[in-house]
């Protein structure tokens, strides 16, 4: 279709129809696709046509209505057209469904302009015959009200693009451009009824914007009333920071999510993030993580955190949170696995020039794609901007580990935070990722919005300030580490170059010793063991002299006692043989004389 044309509708309604030529293609990149949750119900009752969007497929429980219209509501710069195209574009390029493009307020080439900022390229679609796109210029100058209102041109004229390329889904930009010149109630809610029967007839998914109304969710307040499926959009403003959200205001026919959804727009398309919450029933795993510093291996139970468990440290500033979640980083992607960091108050570079004071290079990690950096200040977007942003770099990169530095420089009210933070550690806890989150305590120490975080971790390590002696030292206990027996004790800690070094606890009379005091203190115990070592040493010679006196003694009287003994035994022998000779004598002197031997 090209050239100018006027086709009349019936009645005494002319509308002037503008043609734009076919413009020229190019490849188009696929959205990530999520599994998308269907209810046994759903699938029998009402088909469906994905739209492509990740979250939004999960949000509608399979898609928007397949063969029925879809309305697209909300204010100015809410994002319905860029929506609506999206649902075009994947249509064309995910499910092999061509689709048409009529515009009622933008040409194609200014819209084939305004979605390549998405990494649309409908240009190409167009000559590939994927997409059809026609561009409807409504003067209302030019139109004129008189007798019937009949949409019959209209109709003619979309029908013959569906069938130019055999389109599946339709796009109708806007309907108050349309409906301008129609000011009357009753033919225009007619003829609303009679374009959505005829995209009915038609068996094609369509999608029509609409403007918001004052006090209603259009302008008219009609459209919302025939339409199967109703999609409101919302552009809010919260203490000058900008949030979009989609509403599923009604869906006949299908279950839907009744929540307010923040979705992202932005280089990588439409990202809608489903913010109920993923429940209790994830799984428990006992594979250890190493937190990367030796010494609080040894203080957790089991070695290190548990997979998929939520960490926090908390500490005042200067107490090192990030130096030990740097460790942490670089302990897992030296186990291979992926570790996403979002930094909230450092940049990339600075965080890793930082790191290598204390011997720590991340640079290796972040060349090899095992470790990625995402910074952006709090301010830049709101809560739910953040989380959906944080939602689809978590489900693009696919980490092991995920780093929040610090939670404590999210803006927002206390409560708004706490349910962020519950809705992304347990989206976190359902993949089996471990999220490691820092936060910045006051001087004063933890207040109430620290407890509330506390509550939903896991294993909670403290970093504490400790001030003795005119010094501050540094000091980490674990307050809890749930499913392990962790150690009690507060291990002061030292940021070396060769990293963050836990220092054995020492206990003075005082309590806890650290820096100087402690040096100061192990001197004197270690003069205090010398000199025990050496009273030992000086009582165990004593006793040496004194056991060779006694043993000389002994050696002594043995010798004596031995001497006496040879002599006794000499005089015995003595007599003995003095005997022998006297009794030879009398035998002797008895034979002289005569006599018998005695």
């Amino acid at each position: 279709m090209a050239g100018d044309c006027c086709i009349a509708f019936h009645g005494a309604l002319n509308l002037k129809f503008k043609d734009v030529k076919d413009a020229d293609y190019g490849a188009i990149v696929p959205m990530n696709v999520n599994t998308i949750p269907q209810t046994e119900n759903s699938l029998q009752t009402l088909a469906k046509a994905r739209t492509g969007i990740s979250g939004l497929d999960e949000v509608t429980f399979g898609g928007l209505p397949a063969g029925r219209p879809t309305l697209i509501c909300g204010g100015a710069g809410c994002g319905k057209t860029l929506l609506a195209a999206t649902f075009l574009v994947n249509g064309a390029v995910m499910f092999d469904e061509p689709g048409v493009f009529m515009s009622f307020e933008e040409s194609s080439a200014d819209l084939i302009r305004n979605v390549a900022s998405l990494g649309y390229d409908l240009a190409a679609l167009v000559e590939q015959k994927r997409i059809a796109m026609d561009f409807v210029r409504v003067e209302r100058s030019e139109i004129e009200e008189s007798g019937e209102y009949d949409l019959e041109g209209l109709f003619v004229r979309l029908g013959y693009a569906v069938k130019s390329i055999g389109a599946k889904r339709v796009v109708l930009d806007t309907l108050e451009v349309l409906f301008a010149g129609l000011g009357d109630t009753q033919i225009l809610r007619s003829e609303l009824r009679r374009l959505f029967a005829w995209l009915k007839d038609q068996n094609v998914s369509a999608i029509i914007t609409a403007e918001q109304g004052t006090g209603a969710l259009t302008r008219f307040g009609l459209e919302e009333y025939v339409s199967d499926c109703v999609l409101f959009l919302d552009n809010r403003v919260d203490n000058q920071i900008t949030t979009r959200r989609l509403r599923v205001v009604k869906y006949r026919g299908s279950v839907h999510g009744t929540n307010e959804y923040p979705f992202l727009i932005d280089t990588q398309g439409i990202s809608v993030l489903p913010v109920t919450s993923a429940g209790l029933a994830h799984s428990a795993s006992d594979v250890v993580i190493s937190t990367g510093v030796h010494g609080l291996n040894q203080m957790l139970g089991v070695g290190g955190f548990y997979r998929g468990t939520s960490v926090l440290v908390t500490g005042t500033a200067g107490t090192g949170k990030t130096s030990l979640a740097a460790h942490f980083v670089d302990s897992v992607c030296a186990g291979g696995e992926r570790c996403l960091y979002f930094a909230f108050e450092e940049a990339p570079a600075q965080i890793t020039r930082n790191m290598r004071s204390i011997g720590l290079d991340l640079q290796p990690r972040i060349d090899s794609g095992l470790l990625k950096f995402e910074a952006a200040r709090p301010s830049l977007f709101g809560l739910e901007m953040h989380l959906a942003r944080m939602y689809r770099e978590i489900e693009e990169f696919a980490p092991a580990a995920v780093v929040l530095d610090p939670i404590s420089a999210l803006r927002g009210e206390t409560g708004d935070v706490h349910s962020m933070l519950l809705r992304i550690i347990d989206l976190l806890k359902k993949q089996g990722i471990t999220a490691f989150l820092t936060n910045l305590l006051a001087p004063q120490g933890m207040d109430h919005a620290d407890a509330g975080v506390s509550s939903l971790m896991d294993t909670w390590i403290s970093l504490v300030q400790l001030e003795s002696n005119g010094e501050r030292n540094r000091g980490i206990y674990v307050l809890k580490s749930r499913g392990m027996n962790h150690s009690n004790q507060i291990r002061e800690y030292q940021l070396t170059s060769q990293g963050v070094k836990l220092v054995d606890a020492y206990l003075g009379s005082a309590g806890v010793l650290t820096g100087s005091a402690r040096i100061t203190q192990e001197a004197a115990d270690a003069a205090s063991v010398m000199r025990r070592v050496q009273e030992t040493e000086r009582r165990r010679r004593e006793i040496q002299r004194k056991r060779d006196s006694l043993e000389r003694q002994i050696s002594e009287l043995r010798a004596s006692l031995e001497s006496e003994e040879e002599e006794a035994r000499k005089a015995l022998e003595y007599d003995e043989e003095l005997e022998r000779r006297m009794r030879a004598e009398r035998q002797a002197m008895a034979v002289l004389r005569g006599g018998p031997a005695p």
